[in-house]
């Protein structure tokens, strides 16, 4: 089970942080663990940290309205983002 970090741009870390659709949009797909991190620097800046169980899941759902509109609730700005998986 990979290790994987995303990290990219918010327009409010507050927000993101309350928000309970990581676990709403991800728990279903078998990630656990997940983490979250704000730059303290700058906060619009943050990452998440998550066991993926099924990175073919989780790749094909990001690809979906669904994961567009978890995305646009969180406040995250979709073109900053990157995937980092454990090798």
């Amino acid at each position: 089970m990979p290790t994987v970090i995303g990290h990219h741009d918010v327009k409010d870390s507050k927000h993101w942080l309350a928000s309970p659709k990581r676990e709403e949009v991800f728990g279903p797909l078998g990630v656990t663990n997940i983490r979250t991190f704000v730059n303290p620097q700058n906060p619009t800046q943050v990452a998440v940290l998550m066991d993926v169980a099924d990175m073919d899941a989780v790749m094909a759902f990001m690809q979906t309205e669904a994961a567009a509109k978890a995305m646009e609730y969180d406040g995250v700005l979709p073109e900053t983002l990157v995937l980092l998986v454990e090798a």
